[in-house]
C-alpha cells in the first residue's frame, strides 16, 4: 500500500489519509445539513467544503512534519476568519450572518480535528454545533420573550423631530425624557437642538431605540407632545432596525 513519508520516519498510509478526509467530509456535512434545513446562506456544501479543506490542510501539515502542523493550523484559523467575514453583511443598522460566520469557523475546527485523527473529539464538536443551533436558538427566543414580552430579538430605532418655541425648549426636553424613562421598551440614545431661521423657533431631534417595533408607543408620545403650547410640528420615522439572525 502506498504511504506518505514524513519527517521523523513515521508514515501515513493512503487509507488512513482517506479515512481522516472522509471523517472531515461527513462531519462537516452533518453540520451543513442542519444549516441547509434552516435555509441559511452557508448550508450543506459550504460547511462540508470548509471542514474538508481544513482537514486537508492539517493532513498536509502532518505530512510536512516539524513545526508545520502548528503553523498551518494557525493559518487555517485565520483564513477561515476572512471567509466568515465575507458572509457578514451590514445594511444600515441591520447586521446579518454572524451565526453563519461562527458556524463556518466551527466547521473548520471539526475538519482540523478529523485531519489529526481525533475522530471522537471531532464528532463531539460537530454534535455540539448542531445542539447549539437546535436548542439554544429557541431558548434565546424564549428569554427575549420573558425579558421584553417579544419572541424576536429585534430593535427598532426611531427619530422624532419636534419644532417648538425657544421658550419651552427645556420643558419639552424634560417632558420627553420623563415619558421615555417611564417605559422600559424605549431608550433615548441622543437628544439635540438646532436653531432655525426663525430665532424664536428651535428644532429638537431625539433618537429612540425600542425593543421590537413600537410604532403605537411612539405615536402616542408624539400625540401627547402636540398638545403642549408653542409646539408647532412633530414628526417621527424609523431610521433603522437591528436583529440577531
Amino acid at each position: 500500500m502506498q504511504t506518505f513519508a514524513r519527517k521523523g520516519g513515521k508514515q501515513m498510509s493512503v487509507f488512513e489519509f482517506a479515512i481522516r478526509l472522509v471523517a472531515a467530509l461527513l462531519l462537516g456535512a452533518a453540520v451543513g445539513a442542519e444549516r441547509q434545513w434552516r435555509q441559511k446562506n452557508a448550508g450543506l456544501r459550504t460547511n462540508t467544503l470548509v471542514s474538508l479543506g481544513a482537514g486537508a490542510f492539517v493532513l498536509l501539515s502532518i505530512e510536512i512534519g516539524g513545526d508545520a502542523t502548528g503553523r498551518i493550523a494557525s493559518y487555517v484559523v485565520s483564513g477561515i476568519g476572512f471567509l466568515g467575514a465575507g458572509v457578514i453583511m451590514k445594511d444600515g443598522l441591520n447586521v446579518h450572518g454572524l451565526n453563519t460566520a461562527a458556524t463556518i469557523w466551527c466547521s473548520a475546527a471539526v475538519g482540523s480535528l478529523s485531519g489529526l485523527g481525533l475522530y471522537t473529539q471531532a464528532g463531539i464538536v460537530a454534535l455540539a454545533i448542531i445542539f447549539t443551533h437546535l436548542i439554544f436558538r429557541p431558548i434565546g427566543q424564549k428569554m427575549a420573550f420573558l425579558t421584553f414580552n417579544k419572541s424576536v430579538t429585534t430593535q427598532t430605532e426611531y427619530q422624532l423631530t419636534i419644532c417648538c418655541g425657544m421658550a419651552i425648549e427645556n420643558h419639552i426636553r424634560v417632558l420627553l425624557m420623563q415619558m421615555l424613562g417611564n417605559n422600559e421598551k424605549l431608550l433615548l440614545t441622543s437628544l439635540s437642538s438646532d436653531d432655525t431661521s426663525d430665532t424664536k423657533v428651535v428644532v429638537i431631534t431625539a433618537v429612540v431605540k425600542a425593543i421590537g417595533q413600537q410604532d403605537s408607543l411612539i405615536e402616542r408620545m408624539a400625540s401627547r407632545l402636540t398638545i403642549e403650547e408653542k409646539v408647532t410640528k412633530i414628526s417621527w420615522e424609523i431610521i433603522g432596525t437591528e436583529s440577531d439572525l
